[in-house]
C-alpha cells in the first residue's frame, strides 16, 4: 500500500488569504488533521480546547485543537486542526477532506471528488 502526499494550503479563519502551505500524508483513518504547531502560531491560530488521544500502543497523550481553514485548487474548507507536537506526523483527517469536498479511494490512493448531497424537506422551497 502506498502513501498519498497532498500540499494543502493553511489558514486563519480571520485572514483566510494570508495561507501557509504545508505538506501533508493523507490519513482518511485518522479524524482531525495535524499540522505543526510553529505553523499554526506563525497563522495566529489560537488554541481553543484540549482533547486527549489514544495511541496505537494504548498508551494517551493530549493535544491542543483549533479551527483553521484548508485549500486546495479551488476548494476551501474549514475544520478542527490539532496542534502538532515533535514528532506527531503532519496528517490531513477525514474531516478536513469531507471540509474539501473530497474522499481517498484506499485502493488506488487517489482523491476523488465527495458527492455533494443536501437534504431538502418536501414541501419547502428550495
Amino acid at each position: 500500500m502506498g502513501l498519498t502526499v497532498l500540499v494543502v494550503e493553511v489558514a486563519n479563519v480571520a485572514a483566510p488569504e494570508q495561507g501557509e502551505k504545508v505538506e501533508f500524508l493523507i490519513d482518511s483513518g485518522a479524524v482531525y488533521s495535524v499540522v505543526p504547531r510553529a505553523v499554526l502560531e506563525k497563522l495566529e491560530i489560537k488554541p481553543l480546547a484540549e482533547q486527549e488521544f489514544r495511541l496505537a500502543n494504548g498508551e494517551r497523550i493530549a493535544r491542543t485543537k483549533g479551527v483553521a481553514v484548508f485549500r486546495y485548487g479551488d476548494r476551501v474548507g474549514g475544520a478542527d486542526v490539532i496542534f502538532g507536537e515533535e514528532g506527531d506526523s503532519v496528517l490531513l483527517g477525514a474531516l478536513t477532506l469531507e471540509a474539501l469536498g473530497l474522499s481517498l479511494d484506499p485502493l488506488r490512493r487517489e482523491l476523488k471528488p465527495l458527492p455533494m448531497i443536501l437534504a431538502v424537506l418536501p414541501g419547502f422551497p428550495v
